[in-house]
Protein backbone atom coordinates (compact mmCIF):
# COMPACT_ATOMS: atom_id res chain seq x y z
CA UNK A 1 0.00 0.00 0.00
CA UNK A 2 3.10 2.49 0.99
CA UNK A 3 6.21 2.18 -0.13
CA UNK A 4 9.09 4.97 0.85
CA UNK A 5 12.19 4.80 -0.45
CA UNK A 6 15.24 7.05 0.92
CA UNK A 7 12.73 9.87 1.91
CA UNK A 8 14.54 13.41 3.01
CA UNK A 9 12.23 16.50 4.14
CA UNK A 10 14.48 19.93 4.29
CA UNK A 11 12.94 23.13 5.07
CA UNK A 12 14.69 27.05 5.01
CA UNK A 13 14.28 29.04 8.10
CA UNK A 14 16.31 32.30 7.11
CA UNK A 15 19.64 31.43 6.83
CA UNK A 16 19.07 27.59 8.49
CA UNK A 17 18.41 24.47 6.86
CA UNK A 18 15.90 22.02 9.11
CA UNK A 19 16.11 18.82 8.26
CA UNK A 20 12.66 17.49 9.57
CA UNK A 21 12.83 13.89 7.34
CA UNK A 22 15.94 12.14 6.83
CA UNK A 23 16.95 8.91 4.99
CA UNK A 24 13.46 7.29 6.20
CA UNK A 25 12.78 3.96 3.82
CA UNK A 26 9.96 1.77 4.76
CA UNK A 27 6.85 0.12 3.22
CA UNK A 28 3.15 -0.53 4.75
CA UNK A 29 1.19 -3.85 3.76
CA UNK A 30 -2.56 -3.45 2.75
CA UNK A 31 -4.85 -4.00 5.36
CA UNK A 32 -1.84 -3.02 8.05
CA UNK A 33 -2.57 -0.22 10.90
CA UNK A 34 0.77 1.19 11.43
CA UNK A 35 1.80 4.18 14.23
CA UNK A 36 4.63 6.72 13.51
CA UNK A 37 5.56 7.46 16.85
CA UNK A 38 8.48 9.99 18.50
CA UNK A 39 8.76 13.32 20.48
CA UNK A 40 7.83 16.96 19.42
CA UNK A 41 10.09 17.40 16.13
CA UNK A 42 10.61 14.11 15.32
CA UNK A 43 9.01 14.14 12.15
CA UNK A 44 6.56 12.00 12.16
CA UNK A 45 3.75 14.56 10.92
CA UNK A 46 5.91 15.95 8.06
CA UNK A 47 6.64 12.02 6.58
CA UNK A 48 2.45 11.44 6.78
CA UNK A 49 2.03 15.01 5.16
CA UNK A 50 4.32 13.45 2.46
CA UNK A 51 2.62 10.21 2.02
CA UNK A 52 -0.34 12.29 1.73
CA UNK A 53 0.92 14.34 -1.02
CA UNK A 54 -0.05 17.38 0.96
CA UNK A 55 3.66 18.46 0.32
CA UNK A 56 6.65 17.07 -2.07
CA UNK A 57 9.72 15.70 -0.68
CA UNK A 58 13.28 17.10 -1.33
CA UNK A 59 14.60 13.84 -1.97
CA UNK A 60 13.18 10.21 -3.08
CA UNK A 61 9.94 8.84 -3.60
CA UNK A 62 6.57 7.90 -2.01
CA UNK A 63 4.32 5.55 -3.87
CA UNK A 64 1.15 5.09 -2.41
CA UNK A 65 -1.30 2.16 -4.13
CA UNK A 66 0.55 1.72 -6.95
CA UNK A 67 1.02 5.14 -7.54
CA UNK A 68 4.63 7.57 -7.80
CA UNK A 69 3.24 10.53 -5.97
CA UNK A 70 6.42 12.73 -6.90
CA UNK A 71 5.59 12.19 -10.39
CA UNK A 72 2.03 13.70 -10.14
CA UNK A 73 0.92 17.31 -10.93
CA UNK A 74 -1.12 19.34 -8.42
CA UNK A 75 -4.42 18.60 -10.01
CA UNK A 76 -3.73 15.17 -9.97
CA UNK A 77 -2.79 14.90 -6.53
CA UNK A 78 -5.96 16.50 -5.60
CA UNK A 79 -7.76 14.05 -7.57
CA UNK A 80 -5.37 11.08 -6.01
CA UNK A 81 -6.40 12.45 -2.66
CA UNK A 82 -10.26 12.61 -3.10
CA UNK A 83 -10.48 8.80 -4.71
CA UNK A 84 -8.07 6.95 -2.98
CA UNK A 85 -7.13 8.78 0.79
CA UNK A 86 -9.17 9.94 4.27
CA UNK A 87 -7.08 12.54 6.43
CA UNK A 88 -8.06 12.31 9.88
CA UNK A 89 -6.83 15.74 12.27
CA UNK A 90 -6.34 16.65 15.89
CA UNK A 91 -8.38 19.58 14.90
CA UNK A 92 -11.19 17.81 13.70
CA UNK A 93 -11.50 20.54 11.21
CA UNK A 94 -15.60 20.17 10.73
CA UNK A 95 -17.06 22.90 9.20
CA UNK A 96 -19.06 25.02 11.82
CA UNK A 97 -22.05 25.93 10.25
CA UNK A 98 -22.82 22.17 8.60
CA UNK A 99 -24.56 19.36 10.12
CA UNK A 100 -22.67 16.52 10.78
CA UNK A 101 -24.48 14.64 8.15
CA UNK A 102 -23.56 17.86 5.61
CA UNK A 103 -19.76 17.40 6.58
CA UNK A 104 -20.07 13.84 6.24
CA UNK A 105 -21.27 14.65 2.71
CA UNK A 106 -18.62 17.16 1.46
CA UNK A 107 -16.02 15.09 -0.16
CA UNK A 108 -19.25 13.20 -1.73
CA UNK A 109 -20.54 17.18 -3.32
CA UNK A 110 -16.44 17.30 -4.79
CA UNK A 111 -16.57 14.06 -6.33
CA UNK A 112 -19.70 14.67 -8.05
CA UNK A 113 -21.78 11.98 -6.19
CA UNK A 114 -25.64 12.37 -6.33
CA UNK A 115 -27.48 13.96 -3.49
CA UNK A 116 -29.63 10.62 -2.88
CA UNK A 117 -26.24 8.52 -3.11
CA UNK A 118 -24.26 10.97 -0.65
CA UNK A 119 -27.25 11.30 2.03
CA UNK A 120 -27.05 7.02 2.14
CA UNK A 121 -23.62 6.69 2.14
CA UNK A 122 -22.89 9.80 4.65
CA UNK A 123 -25.82 8.11 6.95
CA UNK A 124 -24.61 4.61 6.59
CA UNK A 125 -21.45 5.85 7.30
CA UNK A 126 -22.02 7.65 10.75
CA UNK A 127 -24.26 5.00 12.07
CA UNK A 128 -21.09 2.92 11.68
CA UNK A 129 -19.08 5.44 14.32
CA UNK A 130 -22.18 5.48 16.00
CA UNK A 131 -23.83 8.64 15.46
CA UNK A 132 -27.30 8.02 14.28
CA UNK A 133 -28.73 10.89 16.93
CA UNK A 134 -26.53 12.93 15.79
CA UNK A 135 -27.21 13.55 11.84
CA UNK A 136 -28.13 17.09 12.43
CA UNK A 137 -26.37 18.73 15.29
CA UNK A 138 -23.66 20.81 14.25
CA UNK A 139 -20.15 20.89 15.49
CA UNK A 140 -21.08 23.37 18.31
CA UNK A 141 -23.63 20.79 19.42
CA UNK A 142 -21.23 18.24 19.78
CA UNK A 143 -19.36 16.91 22.17
CA UNK A 144 -15.08 16.82 21.33
CA UNK A 145 -15.66 12.73 20.70
CA UNK A 146 -18.69 13.29 18.57
CA UNK A 147 -16.81 15.90 16.49
CA UNK A 148 -14.12 13.76 16.19
CA UNK A 149 -16.57 10.77 15.36
CA UNK A 150 -17.36 12.78 12.21
CA UNK A 151 -14.48 13.54 11.15
CA UNK A 152 -13.92 9.88 10.97
CA UNK A 153 -16.78 9.41 9.31
CA UNK A 154 -16.26 11.89 6.92
CA UNK A 155 -12.95 10.62 5.99
CA UNK A 156 -14.39 7.06 5.49
CA UNK A 157 -17.09 8.27 3.53
CA UNK A 158 -15.37 7.70 0.15
CA UNK A 159 -14.48 4.49 0.69
CA UNK A 160 -10.66 5.23 1.01
CA UNK A 161 -7.77 2.91 1.11
CA UNK A 162 -5.38 4.43 3.10
CA UNK A 163 -6.74 6.41 5.91
CA UNK A 164 -4.56 9.02 7.23
CA UNK A 165 -5.16 10.09 11.38
CA UNK A 166 -2.48 12.88 12.54
CA UNK A 167 -3.18 12.94 16.61
CA UNK A 168 -6.57 12.09 16.14
CA UNK A 169 -6.87 11.73 20.50
CA UNK A 170 -5.16 14.79 21.02
CA UNK A 171 -7.47 17.03 21.94
CA UNK A 172 -9.56 14.57 23.84
CA UNK A 173 -9.67 13.00 27.21
CA UNK A 174 -8.42 9.65 27.79
CA UNK A 175 -11.68 8.32 27.71
CA UNK A 176 -12.71 9.51 24.54
CA UNK A 177 -9.37 8.61 22.96
CA UNK A 178 -9.67 5.39 23.85
CA UNK A 179 -13.23 5.17 22.49
CA UNK A 180 -11.60 6.52 18.96
CA UNK A 181 -8.54 4.50 19.00
CA UNK A 182 -11.42 1.75 19.40
CA UNK A 183 -13.30 2.97 16.37
CA UNK A 184 -10.01 2.77 14.35
CA UNK A 185 -9.12 -0.54 15.36
CA UNK A 186 -12.40 -1.94 14.62
CA UNK A 187 -12.55 -0.39 10.94
CA UNK A 188 -9.04 -1.43 10.12
CA UNK A 189 -10.25 -5.33 11.06
CA UNK A 190 -13.82 -5.41 9.66
CA UNK A 191 -13.35 -3.12 7.06
CA UNK A 192 -9.48 -3.98 5.97
CA UNK A 193 -8.85 -0.39 6.02
CA UNK A 194 -5.29 0.32 5.95
CA UNK A 195 -4.41 2.58 8.61
CA UNK A 196 -1.35 4.97 9.09
CA UNK A 197 -1.86 6.58 12.68
CA UNK A 198 0.95 9.78 13.85
CA UNK A 199 0.68 9.28 17.67
CA UNK A 200 2.78 10.56 20.99
CA UNK A 201 0.61 8.03 22.71
CA UNK A 202 2.15 5.01 23.92
CA UNK A 203 -0.95 3.23 24.37
CA UNK A 204 -2.42 4.58 21.57
CA UNK A 205 -0.02 3.25 19.22
CA UNK A 206 0.06 -0.26 19.92
CA UNK A 207 -3.40 -0.83 19.28
CA UNK A 208 -1.73 -1.13 15.75
CA UNK A 209 0.08 -4.50 14.14
CA UNK A 210 3.75 -2.27 13.86
CA UNK A 211 5.47 0.89 15.50
CA UNK A 212 8.05 3.20 13.39
CA UNK A 213 9.64 5.33 16.26
CA UNK A 214 11.41 8.31 15.00
CA UNK A 215 13.86 10.57 16.20
CA UNK A 216 16.00 13.40 14.79
CA UNK A 217 13.78 12.71 11.39
CA UNK A 218 15.18 9.22 11.39
CA UNK A 219 13.64 5.53 11.89
CA UNK A 220 15.23 4.60 15.38
CA UNK A 221 13.43 1.89 16.09
CA UNK A 222 10.25 -0.86 14.14
CA UNK A 223 8.19 -2.70 16.46
CA UNK A 224 6.01 -5.39 15.46
CA UNK A 225 2.80 -5.90 17.33
CA UNK A 226 0.72 -9.18 17.39
CA UNK A 227 -0.97 -9.77 14.89
CA UNK A 228 1.53 -8.66 11.99
CA UNK A 229 2.18 -11.70 10.56
CA UNK A 230 -1.72 -12.34 9.93
CA UNK A 231 -1.68 -9.19 7.60
CA UNK A 232 1.29 -9.98 5.41
CA UNK A 233 0.98 -13.14 5.22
Amino acid sequence: MISVQNLWQKFHLGKDEVVAVSQVSFDVFAGEFVSLTGSSGSGKSTLLHLIGGLCRPTRGEVIVNGQLLNRMSENQLAVFRRQHLGFIFQTFNLLPSLTALENVTMPLVFAEIAPAERRRRAIKILQLVGLAHRLEHKPSELSGGQQQRVSIARALVNNPVLVLADEPTGNLDSRTGDEIMGILTDINRREGCTILLVTHDAEAARSGHRIIGLRDGKIETIETIAGFEEVTT
